[in-house]
């Protein structure tokens, strides 16, 4: 997958997990972008932990999602410990 492609990707990722998870979070389109980037990663990472992906494999699209959410929750908590 091209760069521009996976900004794109990141991108409705970023949205999608905003959208279900309501609330105050960060930034604009950058931010929005990284934390569905940043999904994909988490989810790679877990999935690859629990045996679900391999070494090399692409994570789903539904996976990083939840990688997403899971990033805003962990903003979330340490936001309202401040």
């Amino acid at each position: 997958m091209s760069i521009i492609g996976a900004i794109f990707i990141g991108l409705i990722v970023g949205i999608i997990a905003k959208l279900l998870m309501p609330g105050r979070d960060p930034g604009g389109w950058i931010i929005t972008i990284l934390l569905g980037l940043g999904g994909s990663i988490v989810a790679g990472y877990l999935g690859r932990a629990l045996g679900w992906y391999q070494e090399g494999e692409p994570v789903g699209f539904l996976a990083s999602i939840v990688g997403a959410i899971i990033i805003l929750a962990i903003y979330r908590l340490i936001r309202g410990k401040r």
